[in-house]
């Protein structure tokens, strides 16, 4: 994977944020579990995921969060 990955984390709105190379037009997809994939509106590329009540996963039972990477070829 080419490019760069920016992660934003807003700690009072519990929301982290991962996107792929440089902003463009986006939608988010909803995956379940408060995840989201966000993708871009003309290509359909993953650009990135959304995760909403980071720090509530702590409370409950402890648990990976699995995401596959985009690859270039997509």
């Amino acid at each position: 994977m080419k490019g760069k990955i920016q992660i934003h984390y807003d700690a009072d709105g519990d929301f982290l944020e991962i996107r792929f190379g440089d902003p463009t037009p986006s939608y988010y997809e909803d995956l379940g579990g408060d995840t989201f994939e966000r993708r871009d509106e003309k290509t359909g590329k993953v650009k990135g995921y959304a995760l909403f009540n980071v720090q509530k996963r702590k409370e409950m039972q402890p648990q990976d969060i699995e995401i596959k990477i985009p690859s270039e070829e997509q």
